[in-house]
């Protein structure tokens, strides 16, 4: 690693540090202020969340550090294509927020699998796709947010990496553990705030140093590294050359590097899975106060999706202009110098920019917000994957745990998935393969679309059952599985030295591969479902699009259980009224984590039906209606505008 200006100025540490102590008193804050004694207050912030906090935080949870450093890095390689990844998103937040939420609350569910649950009844399909979410945070998010964040640590301050991980992941969990949902996204909010504004500061500086967006598009074409022969080889051109259709989105369907056909259907069915079926993205809606504040919620993140393209696409391809030797290296022992990885530099597009550009006091402001972006993406993976864990994992295996337990369940489970994303670092590290973006989104949509075609059918076509949608996920699994563990034995390569995969596993572009998937994992799933006895409509109602609205009781798939938990209730608040009090310190570190429940008094069944009734209400004033679908339409408008333009 060669030595950059680290930061050591007084200004820059002292910005830093009034910086985390801002977020942990927002934190803080939360945590006194909002109920965090029950289950749907820990995990769903009691249902009170205003649209603003809810589209900040959508956007914060989607945009981490990994990609600053892995969208910035990708663009610096090879345009602005990348761009369509985050403009894809404006139309599936408003799928989102218009179709899937309202069947989500109808059902009354905390968690993804537990709608399944509903929908389908039996316990397997639950349980698979917890297990699975669960890989798929530790394998793409947890791992690739963490790596990308430690990259900008190396870089700014020079600290090992491993400390800086673990001084981050201690501060990201003392909030997560103890704060629950409503820390989370109060925080998201500030940072969001702070992340957009430095980022758009940053933007500008790189802008002002090449002069201008001509002389950036010319320039860019041009950004060729000095040294491209070692030994007595000379590196092929189309290595280090900036691609012919760099400026474009849509690219050529065989050989462009992000297809078009790709982009537009394989790419969408990754959004589909990530928007829409996501326990991170889906659980800042269920929290919304009511539908039109989750609908404002969802069109403000897609506004806010509007900008990576221009504060993070376009300040990449500059970083590429300007240190063209370091970013663009192709020679592998110049590469290994410069960033300590012989496939490419990419990757440190952003933070060069950050470290070598921005002035003293706004370097450090700008470095909190990586390190915020990451702690924001973290805290919201760790919450939702402790939520995932004890609703849908621990209630198996623990019988009727009482509330207290569920919490402390999911604050242990936390500590564990730390451990796992540590211990994980270095596969990262050398599998980072120059382009981080392009190792997460490939394996998303190898394990992805299964699940995709799962959610789209069980909410759009009722007559899709358990069985189906059973061996339609673990076909697609399997298929998924094959192909990325062939692809990471043969090692994917770089430009330099391509990997020998044959190209019947590897050559299908993962976009491709993941329509394929897809329709693979449909048609076994209708076929299954055609081939066996349907659900009665009387276990279905409000559970799928077409009896979204009917007024009938629905008798769930899982009566019989609910019923028995209801009894053990009954039994365990008989227990509890006499115990003695606690003492002082037990009191104090009650609060702290969020255990002391006050004993409400006990609800009557007319309360807490009336309590359900409101937690299940998706009914909406017709004037902010109206306002919120115009606000959808016209971001779709401006979807398609901005495909178009760019095209």
């Amino acid at each position: 690693m060669e030595s950059t200006i680290r930061i050591n100025n007084p200004v820059d540490i002292s910005v830093i540090v009034i910086y985390f102590l801002v977020v942990l008193a927002v934190g803080l804050w939360a945590m006194y202020s909002t109920n965090r004694g029950t289950v749907g207050g820990f995990f769903l912030a009691g249902r009170s969340m205003a649209w603003w906090p809810i589209g900040a935080s959508l956007f914060a949870s989607n945009i981490g550090s990994g990609h600053f450093v892995g969208i910035a890095g990708t663009a610096a390689a090879g345009g602005i294509a990348i761009g369509g990844y985050e403009w894809n998103a404006l139309i599936f937040v408003v799928i989102l927020g218009w179709l899937f939420v309202p069947i989500y609350i109808k059902a009354g569910v905390v968690t993804m699998p537990e709608y399944l649950k509903k929908r389908f009844g039996g316990k397997r399909i639950q349980v698979y796709l917890s297990v699975l979410s669960l890989m798929l945070y530790i394998f793409t998010k947890i791992s690739a947010d963490i790596f990308s964040g430690a990259v900008f640590i190396q870089l700014a301050i020079g600290l090992n990496l491993y400390v800086a991980i673990i001084i981050l992941l201690f501060i990201t969990a003392l909030y997560t553990i103890t704060g629950g949902l409503a820390a989370v996204i109060y925080t998201d909010t500030l940072q969001t705030f702070i992340m957009v504004v430095g980022s758009f500061i940053l933007m500008g500086f790189a802008f002002a140093e090449v002069g201008g967006y001509e002389a950036f598009m010319q320039k860019y074409m041009e950004a060729i590294p000095s040294n491209i022969s070692y030994g007595n080889t000379m590196v092929d051109p189309k290595c280090y050359t900036p691609r012919k259709d760099s400026f474009h989105i849509f690219r050529d369907a065989a050989t462009g590097d992000l297809p078009w056909p790709g982009l537009i259907f394989g790419l969408s069915i990754i959004a589909l899975w990530y928007w829409c079926t996501d326990q991170v993205i889906v659980q800042r809606c269920l929290s919304g106060k009511n539908m039109s504040h989750v609908k404002a919620g969802c069109v403000m993140c897609g506004y806010l999706k509007l900008l990576p393209m221009f504060i993070i696409v376009m300040p990449g391809m500059i970083s590429r202009i300007l240190y063209t030797d370091v970013v663009a290296c192709v020679v592998p022992e110049v590469c290994q110098h410069y960033c300590g990885t012989s496939v490419g530099c990419t990757n440190i597009a952003y933070p060069k920019m950050v470290v070598e550009l921005m002035p003293k006091g706004l370097r450090g402001l700008m470095l909190s917000v990586m390190l915020a972006s990451l702690m924001s993406s973290l805290t919201s993976i760790f919450n939702s994957a402790s939520t995932l864990f004890t609703m849908d994992i621990y209630t198996k295996f623990r019988r009727r745990p009482s509330e207290k337990e569920l919490m402390l369940a999911g604050r242990a489970f936390m500590l564990l998935l730390i451990g796992i994303s540590i211990a994980w670092v270095p596969v990262v590290q050398s599998a980072q393969n120059g382009q981080l973006f392009d190792y997460i989104q490939s394996v998303t949509s190898y394990l992805g679309p299964p699940i995709a075609a799962v959610f789209l059918l069980a909410v759009f076509c009722k007559r899709v059952n358990e069985q189906g949608a059973f061996w339609g996920l673990i076909v697609g699994l399997l298929a998924g599985l094959s192909r990325m563990i062939a692809e990471f034995a043969y090692g994917t390569g770089s430009c330099v030295a391509p990997s020998n995969c044959p190209f019947i596993i590897c050559g299908i572009h993962y976009l491709y591969f993941a329509m394929i998937l897809f329709g693979v994992s449909a048609i076994v799933i209708l076929l299954v479902s055609f081939m066996t006895k349907p659900i009665p409509d009387v276990h279905l109602y409000r559970l799928c699009w077409s009896l979204r609205n009917s007024k009938e009781e629905r008798i769930d798939l899982d009566a019989d259980e609910e019923q028995d938990k209801a009894d053990e209730k009954d039994n365990e608040s008989v227990n509890e009224e006499n115990q003695e009090d606690p003492g002082c310190w037990r009191k104090a570190y009650n609060w702290f984590c969020g255990l002391d429940q006050q004993k409400g008094p006990k609800l009557s069944k007319e309360e807490e039906e009336a309590l359900k009734k409101k937690l299940t209400d998706t009914s909406e004033v017709p004037l902010w209606r109206n306002v919120v679908n115009i606000n959808g339409i016209i971001l779709l408008t401006v979807a398609v505008f901005c495909h178009g333009y760019f095209a």
